[in-house]
């Protein structure tokens, strides 16, 4: 079954809250801290027009989640950049997948040349191995910038996709 994509409401937090919640404490993949509040966390994560915050729902239940929207501003708002959490029992499920090929189909429609992911943790293999498939490459590794709780100090990549011209 494919995941459903659909725009995040306010409605959608209390089942939102605790994915992010589980990610940001794992300390595996977000460089958050830990003990982030709901209300810190409510405040970074629903982006506000004209970027997008969606869900993910898998048998009517939200699974994951996503944030999109330009990756600078000013002469560097052509390009855009998103974030994805998928809950830790719905991984392996698409949920993943969908969330990162809707990003990828919002910011071509919202007219970006590319999109360009800051800082993806190189042991979250599962991670960059979809967004691969998907079109992006890293582009550069950022050695020793991510303390990971059991691999210790890993890089983090920039992984970029450049959207075909019209």
């Amino acid at each position: 079954m494919t995941p459903e994509i659909r725009p995040f409401t306010g409605a959608d937090w209390p089942a939102v809250w605790p994915i992010v919640q589980d990610v940001v404490q794992a300390q595996e993949t977000f460089p958050y801290g830990p003990a982030m509040s709901e209300t810190v966390a409510r405040d970074i994560w629903v982006e506000r027009p004209p970027g997008l915050t969606v869900v993910a729902l898998l048998d009517g239940r939200i699974v994951g989640t996503a944030k999109m929207g330009a990756n600078r501003p000013g002469p560097g708002s052509h390009v855009a950049t998103a974030s994805f959490m998928v809950a830790p029992a719905a991984r392996g499920r698409g949920a993943g997948t969908a969330l990162c090929r809707y990003a990828v189909g919002w910011a071509r429609r919202q007219g970006f040349a590319s999109m360009q992911f800051n800082a993806v943790v190189e042991t979250n293999t599962a991670a960059v191995a979809l967004y691969q498939r998907e079109g992006f490459q890293i582009i550069g590794t950022v050695p020793r910038s991510f303390r990971h709780p059991s691999h210790g100090p890993v890089g983090l990549h920039v992984m970029y996709h450049e959207f075909d011209q019209p």
